[in-house]
């Protein structure tokens, strides 16, 4: 008999809530007012709560309410001191937003923080309001808040397919999950549609729009039913946290989760279905558990297989599965039930107990769970009467070596005993002299002892009959025969006996229990010393060959594993071209488990013939790979607890190649961060020290161009002189505006400009050096104005043209457009020359990196580069194309704002605008 289910906690766990509950006591508290859709109540009922802590003296401080012009709710609001907004500058308009950093000056007991999912105005400290509400919370301020159900990242799906609006704002089931308490308000379909029509969700246009889209009675009555069913889990976990706490041991029957017990009988399978049918009906999760004892672990492979597959079965079909290793079948279940408040066992209908054991007093599986689980409900599943089925091909010759190898176990593990015995009778015959009969009892007894020890359960009790009468022939009178002079040996041989098999029974079973206790610690090792030495790993080759040394020693068989190079292909492993083409992984496969990041392969639903097992290497960002294994036993990849295990292990390698991916991105990020501190640094230093002869060079050329005795070919030299001095003017003012960019010493000064203004200045800018080229424009009256720099902006449209004249021939044609692509508008300087080199519309705008690397042309390969930092600096883009018909195109991007204008006169059915940029989906 297994010992009682001990639900004490251990140190550890003692000293992790002594941990939690002093994070807990430093941290604020969330309340979440939740439910189906904007207009249930959620902000009023907050608002109650608040007003009535308001009242008792709490510090409350309405951070951000919306009230959407209720009445009733800005009744509620009034009195309560409110945190004025902050004013964010988003596209030339002033938006108010939540003053997160007023809040944690302030720090009130308090603050109300409405509309958990919103999204916070570019330029916030955190993009979303929830991350608001997290830093408020670690500085130990109390938070109530409102969300509705759509707002759920993990029924962002679903939310769509219902109502055909995709839902842009929302928020982490995780930071749901760790709310302090959830309030869930809930409004009737009906209701709420009148309350629609009542003026009191939305006013004037905007409720006629939700009227129209979200507010449909079949939307509102789904969500509802999402809301109550996300809260009832929610309930659901605060139980069992609850019922973990406060150790109660009792099944609770609050949700009828269902046990399935699986046996070794043939008909194991049918009752597995029976349980997943019922779960469905039900609507309730459920567990599927096969507790495996010493007996059944002796049974034959190929019915050792059979049962895993049926828990296999259980998994696929949705079960919680585990494989436990205990001595007392029902006492496992029922402490597994209670464990997980599982308030329904099913088990399949049982064969009766044979004469002898009912007359020894034996009881029923379902007898001794009736017995030791009296809050259990027993249910009872019809098998068929399957026969045993039949060996696959192949099989009888492996099925008659592994008998023949059981039983020369068997022989080998008996005669030990019997061997045992007599060796206990040889030590014991000399002594018989000096010591009295009761001594020689006690050497049989070791005797059994370690035959249990070392032997298992049959030969102890083979080992106790043995000791009886061995005991009875050679040391009670008369010797040398079976027959007893004195009556009271009896009592003693029956005592005997009886000690010896209960001795020989518990040493068994605790010999069963360390076996399986070392497994779980060796297991256990070797994950530790797989993630100690990965942790240490610096190169990908080194995580991969460790990764494949550790498990081919845990599943004794075949490990190979598959990581991603630069162009996300699946490099294959060193170790596979020791294989045999026949015996290699399908690289198909492999590449299968990386893009659905799912198992395939043995015992999976895809290729679950193979003879491989591939699973992907996930790692926090992305899937790093794929590891293949083929273990020399189907055990370890059926068996739940091993098969978590491989995955654990698949996921320890992702994460260590994730690991030393980006330690050399982080290496390479450094070196490029100081190759740019130094050319930036040489380039500054080297326009700044040439600026001084090149003015020198330039001064002299005017001089020697103004000297009335100067022959005409001194005056050419002397203009050709100042012709490369401005050019080489020109360069240096290329490098120090390039330095000054990346230095971030350009302060932009934008104001709302006219396009047609800028794209004039640059053409009279250009207009000696476009004297060549025929200069087309095609820039559309009633452009809108623009937020720019005119400076910036009309020397990136010089760049463009000079680029232009430098690539072209003399006489083609350079076009200048203009045109609004919404929510942009776009500049593109055109030609018809030779157009661009292959590959290259993104190359060319690297610093010096010109069009053709050995030319005439001159130029150090930083214009283009210079136009890119401008357009980053004015949050647009600009990109190189080929032209519609010939030549090359580069365009650039300007994202348009709203200019200022007089204000419109409000309208009654004018909706309230929204308090930010980004939009709410109600």
């Amino acid at each position: 008999m297994d010992a009682p289910h001990d639900r004490r906690p251990s140190p550890d766990a003692l000293l992790a809530q002594m941990r939690d509950a002093e994070a807990a006591a430093a941290r604020g508290k969330l309340r979440i007012y939740f439910g189906s859709s904007a207009g249930v109540g959620k902000t009023y009922a907050m608002l109650q709560a608040a007003r009535k802590l308001h009242g008792e003296g709490v510090d409350v401080l309405a951070g951000v309410v919306e009230t959407h012009r209720r009445a009733d709710t800005q009744a509620l609001l009034s009195g309560l001191p409110e945190l004025p907004a902050r004013a964010v500058s988003y596209r030339g308009k002033e938006l108010p937003e939540f003053d997160l950093d007023a809040a944690l000056a302030r720090r009130p007991a308090l603050i109300l923080v409405d509309e958990l999912a919103h999204s916070n105005v570019p330029g916030s400290r955190h993009p979303k309001r929830w991350q608001d509400v997290e830093e408020l919370l670690a500085n130990g301020i109390s938070v109530y808040t409102t969300l509705n159900v759509q707002h759920l990242e993990s029924l962002n799906d679903v939310v769509s397919g219902i109502t055909g609006i995709r839902v842009q704002e929302t928020l982490p089931d995780t930071f749901f999950d760790r709310a302090d308490e959830v309030v869930m308000v809930d409004t009737p379909a009906e209701e709420l549609i009148a309350r629609l029509k009542a003026g009191k969700v939305y006013l004037g246009a905007q409720a006629e729009r939700a009227a129209r889209n979200f507010f449909r009675k079949g939307n509102l009555m789904a969500l509802r039913e999402l809301a109550l069913r996300r809260t009832a889990d929610r309930v659901e976990d605060d139980v069992q946290a609850w019922r973990s706490t406060q150790r109660i041991g009792q099944v609770w029957k609050t949700d009828g989760a269902i046990l399935c017990a699986i046996s070794d009988s043939p008909g194991a399978g049918s009752v597995v279905r029976s349980a997943a049918q019922l779960a469905q009906q039900l609507s309730v999760p459920w567990h599927a558990v096969h507790v495996e004892t010493m007996v059944l672990r002796r049974l034959p492979a190929v019915q050792r297989e059979r049962i895993l597959r049926v828990v296999r079965l259980a998994a696929d079909l949705g079960a919680t599965t585990a494989v436990l290793a205990a001595q007392d079948v029902a006492s496992t279940l029922i402490a597994y039930a209670r464990e997980h408040n599982l308030a329904k066992l099913v088990l399949g209908r049982e064969v009766p107990l044979v004469w002898w054991r009912r007359w020894l007093g034996g009881k029923s599986l379902a007898r001794r769970l009736a017995d030791g689980g009296a809050d259990l409900d027993l249910i009872s599943v019809a098998t068929p009467r399957l026969p045993q089925p039949a060996p696959p091909l192949g099989a009888p010759g492996a099925q008659a070596q592994e008998r023949e190898r059981r039983w020369a176990n068997g022989v080998r593990r008996y005669g030990l005993a019997a061997a045992a015995c007599v060796a206990a009778t040889a030590l014991s015959w000399p002594l018989q002299w000096h010591f009295d009969t009761a001594n020689i009892v006690m050497l049989y007894l070791l005797c059994v002892v370690g035959v249990a020890l070392r032997l298992g359960r049959g030969p102890a009790v083979l080992a106790s009959f043995l000791s009886v009468g061995l005991l009875d022939f050679f040391f009670v009178l008369p010797r040398m025969s079976f027959a007893v002079s004195d009556v009271q040996y009896l009592m003693t041989f029956g005592v005997m006996l009886a000690v010896g098999l209960v001795i020989g029974q518990l040493t068994a079973g605790l010999r069963y229990q360390a076996q399986v206790a070392g497994e779980r610690e060796r297991r256990a090792r070797r994950l530790f010393e797989l993630t100690r030495e990965l942790a240490s790993a610096l190169q990908a080759e080194q995580v991969l060959q460790l990764a494949e040394q550790s498990l081919s020693h845990e599943v004794q068989g075949l490990v190979l594993v598959y990581a991603l190079d630069d162009q996300d292909r699946l490099q294959p492993s060193p170790r596979q071209a020791a294989l045999a083409s026949a015996d290699q992984p399908d690289m198909g496969t492999a590449r299968w488990a990386l893009d659905h990041g799912q198992a395939a392969g043995m015992f999976t639903d895809t290729l679950p013939g193979s003879a491989w097992l591939y699973l992907p290497l996930k790692a926090s960002m992305r899937t790093r790979g794929v590891l293949a294994l083929r273990p020399g036993s189907t055990r370890s990849v059926m068996l739940p607890e091993l098969r978590e295990q491989l995955e654990t292990y698949a996921r320890i390698v992702g994460q260590s190649l994730e690991r030393v991916h980006y330690v050399a991105v982080a290496q390479e990020a450094v070196v490029n961060i100081e190759s740019e501190r130094l050319r930036s640094s040489l380039l500054s230093a080297l326009s700044h020290d040439l600026r001084t002869p090149l003015a020198v060079v330039y001064g002299l050329a005017d001089t020697l161009a103004a000297m009335p005795a100067l022959p005409p070919q001194g005056r050419d030299m002397a203009a050709a002189l100042r012709q490369e001095a401005q050019r080489i003017n020109a360069m240096v003012n290329n490098l120090l505006d390039m330095a000054r960019l990346q230095s971030g010493a350009v302060q932009l000064r934008r104001q709302w400009q006219p396009v047609e203004e800028v794209v004039g200045s640059a053409l009279q800018a250009m207009q000696s050096a476009l004297s060549g080229h025929s200069v087309r424009t095609d820039v559309p009256a009633g452009l809108p104005m623009v937020h720019l720099d005119a400076v910036l902006i009309e020397r990136v449209l010089c760049n463009l043209l000079e680029n232009a004249i430098k690539y072209t021939p003399p006489g083609s044609v350079i076009t200048l457009s203009a045109s609004v692509r919404a929510p942009d508008l776009v500049l593109c300087v055109s030609d018809n020359g030779p157009g661009l080199p292959p590959g290259s519309a993104e190359v060319l705008f690297e610093k010096f990196t010109r069009g053709e690397r050995e030319s005439s042309i001159p130029g150090v390969g930083l214009g283009l580069a210079i136009c890119r930092a401008i357009m980053t600096a004015h949050q647009g883009r600009i990109w190189a194309e080929r032209g519609t018909q010939s030549g090359a195109s580069f365009c650039l991007s300007l994202p348009l704002g709203t200019p200022p204008s007089l204000p419109a006169p409000e309208t009654e059915d004018e909706p309230e605008p929204t308090t930010a940029a980004p939009t709410h989906d109600h």
